[in-house]
């Protein structure tokens, strides 16, 4: 099997040791990588303020240093460590079985997700996953250690384009993704973005509220820039179509409609402080995550 069209679950098993060198992304609610602070306040290791006493508080936390400066009881509050959840979604739908150069952008984003997954277990993260294509979406509960990244590399590397069910759309994968992933979860959505539109981005949004996302955007240099000059045949799935490039509006046309695609991404990236990481199939994975 051809592993630049194929994804390979060996390679991603082997992806291990490189994840090593890997940081996790650093997001604006967590301050420190493996151990992370969640949002909920009780009796933890991390100080994190001192407030006036109140009945439910317990006596053995007050501050009696802030209490006989003050002349009113206070108490310790501190700030409990919790696991974070790293969740993984996958695109494997029909557009993503493509390339040019390089290999396919199905094994470009299945390399990717397997160095976030070994780099979150490397970091002692909850890892958990949804992958997807159009006709079926598989959601992976977070579990910890490496059984829980084996699974979930296993279930990329076996996920088939099935036809004989009803139709998913993009939306719907986004709707779901807001049902299964939790609270404070780390997310990265691997993709290349097709059909992403306005409704789309409005569960994307609303996902951003409680949650940290890292939008990875893949894509084949053909699809940012034709070929100049010249007839080109493609064939998928027994149809052929061929492309002139020395047609002006037809370069034209090509290249705006993926200059859109990624300035609409850049821009609801900016304003709502998702991280937005661009890769094309001719790419190291390791040096974009890097």
């Amino acid at each position: 099997m051809n592993d630049k069209v194929t994804i390979n679950i060996s390679q991603l098993i082997q992806l291990a040791n490189k994840a090593k060198q890997l940081k996790l992304y650093q997001s604006k609610i967590n301050k420190k990588i493996g151990e992370h602070y969640s949002k909920f306040q009780g009796q933890g290791i991390e100080f994190d303020q001192v407030r006036i006493y109140q009945d439910s508080d317990d006596i053995r936390s007050i501050d009696w240093k802030v209490t006989a400066k003050t002349g009113k009881t206070h108490t310790k509050v501190f700030r409990e460590e919790r696991e974070r959840p790293v969740f993984i979604a996958f695109d494997n739908r029909q557009t993503m079985q493509f390339a040019t150069r390089g290999v396919f952008k199905s094994v470009q984003a299945a390399k990717l997700a397997a160095l976030i997954a070994w780099a979150a277990q490397q970091h002692g993260d909850c890892l958990g996953g949804q992958i997807f294509s159009e006709f079926q979406c598989n959601e992976l509960k977070p579990q910890k250690g490496k059984h829980a990244v084996l699974k979930f590399l296993n279930a990329i590397s076996n996920s088939v384009i099935a036809k004989n069910k009803s139709p998913i759309s993009l939306v719907q994968i986004f709707i779901r993704l807001n049902y299964h992933a939790k609270p404070g979860s780390l997310i990265y959505i691997i993709s290349d973005f097709r059909g992403f539109n306005l409704e789309c981005e409005k569960h994307l949004l609303k996902l951003n509220r409680h949650c940290n996302i890292i939008l990875i955007f893949v894509y084949d240099d053909l699809e940012k820039f034709l070929p100049k000059q010249g007839k080109y045949k493609f064939t998928y799935q027994g149809q052929s179509i061929t492309i002139d490039s020395s047609d002006n509006k037809l370069l034209s046309a090509h290249q705006e409609q993926f200059n859109s695609k990624l300035v609409h991404l850049e821009e609801l990236a900016r304003k709502s402080s998702i991280s937005l990481i661009e890769c094309n199939t001719n790419e190291d994975p390791m040096e974009i995550l890097r």
